[in-house]
């Protein structure tokens, strides 16, 4: 039909400011999640250069989960060491000589550091570390300007009784963009129409397309997702990351992108299968966010650890009655069953007792095979009451190292 009568009116022209917001300023997963996505830095490598940074002096403390610059920091003294910069040293002054620096708050706070911003200027930092005082510093300077101001202008025209719409931008200030070449915001020119203006296009097409699946996630993605479901905290994403990828639960793609691997996805299925969805991070959340609880002063710690440690024991429990469904799922993937040493060959002999449990006074063990390696599990209490049978699982030691026996601290599995 639109191409029978190829003539276009047009219905409506509006324009509207528009404005690009400069960033919020910097905590510890947004250092990790730009890092990986701008500098193509991983979150590990990130936080020890980070930390390199710190001890030297030239950025705040990097392990923050705070987003709004306190009041008492002076940030137009923190601005102007950077004017000497030949790169964006002009760009500093710019912002003092407007009036100084006017932050974008977020809305955490730990109430113990402030947000990642740099303490000093330097022009002596090689490879990645340069990378990544150069990325601090052009964030903080962005966050201290003003947003990016633009004009847009949508058209709606007809043809045939049928609508079609279409949009375009004209940036008026670049302002923090200029600083901050890690965001971009590309004019797109459309002629200038006027309302019941008609015209004939250049050309009508119809093209063909169809749903695509989602992309497999980056690292900026994971720990993404490790915050909004309470995986973790800032200062441990970096490391459960890590482990996944020496575990080789997962590989990375030529793009730098998660490729769940045949252990993995054996274990997460095996792990769904024996209940309690123990694939998922519902209950590392839950001790999570009690623990915040008790922070706050709003959860006795006491009536928590009772909580969460019946909630493991339970948990505990249902794997090991189920233990054989974790061996089914993963001879799904890996092509044969697993192989189970003889019950002598993983405890030869009886093994010596470590300590007394602080808890009830019971023996708490290690225990070793032949060769002197430890077996998976780092700890094995007998105050819990339970056998660990050959299938066990180094969570549930981590747990009661975090919720009783602080003092013991589990050996590397």
């Amino acid at each position: 039909m639109c191409m029978e009568d190829p003539v276009a009116t047009v219905v409506d022209v509006v324009s509207k400011p528009k404005s690009k917001w400069r960033p919020l300023p910097l905590d510890t997963v947004e250092l990790e999640k730009l890092a990986s996505r701008k500098l193509k830095i991983n979150a590990k490598e990130t936080m020890t250069i980070a930390e390199k940074l710190y001890t030297k002096g030239f950025i705040s403390y990097p392990r923050t989960e705070t987003n709004i610059f306190p009041k008492e920091l002076n940030l137009s003294a923190l601005v102007e060491q950077q004017t000497q910069d030949p790169n964006w040293g002009d760009f500093a002054q710019r912002i003092l000589d407007q009036g100084g620096p006017t932050p974008r708050s977020g809305t955490k706070s730990d109430q113990a550091h402030p947000p990642i911003h740099p303490t000093k200027y330097t022009s002596n930092l090689q490879g990645n570390e340069q990378r990544l005082y150069e990325f601090i510093v052009r964030h903080f300077l962005a966050c201290c300007s003003q947003d990016a101001k633009g004009q847009e202008t949508t058209v709606e025209i007809d043809i045939a009784n049928e609508q079609f719409i279409a949009q375009g931008l004209m940036i008026l200030a670049r302002n923090y963009l200029e600083v901050y070449p890690y965001d971009k915001w590309s004019d797109k020119v459309i002629p200038l129409y006027q309302k019941g203006s008609r015209f004939q296009p250049t050309t009508v097409e119809m093209v063909d397309g169809e749903t695509s699946p989602p992309m497999l996630l980056t690292e900026a993605d994971l720990i993404a997702l490790m915050e909004k479901h309470g995986i973790g905290t800032d200062a441990t994403h970096a490391e459960h990351i890590e482990t996944i990828k020496t575990r080789m639960y997962v590989g990375l793609t030529a793009d730098q992108r998660f490729l769940p691997g045949q252990l993995g996805m054996g274990l997460v299925e095996g792990y769904d299968s024996m209940g309690y969805e123990m694939s998922k991070p519902d209950l590392r959340a839950e001790l999570e966010a009690d623990l915040k609880l008790i922070c706050e002063g709003k959860k006795d710690k006491s009536v928590v650890l009772q909580q969460q440690v019946q909630k493991y024991k339970q948990v505990f429990i249902e794997a090991v009655a189920r233990a054989n469904k974790l061996d089914q799922a993963l001879a799904q993937y890996l092509g044969e069953a697993a192989e189970v040493p003889e019950q002598d060959e993983v405890y030869p002999e009886t093994p010596v007792s470590v300590r007394k449990c602080p808890q009830c006074n019971s023996d708490m063990v290690l225990k070793t095979r032949k060769n002197g390696g430890l077996v998976t599990f780092p700890l094995v209490a007998s105050c819990v009451g339970l056998c660990f049978s050959r299938h066990s699982f180094t969570s549930f030691g981590k747990s009661l190292e975090t919720l009783g026996c602080s003092s013991l601290t589990p050996p590397a599995t």
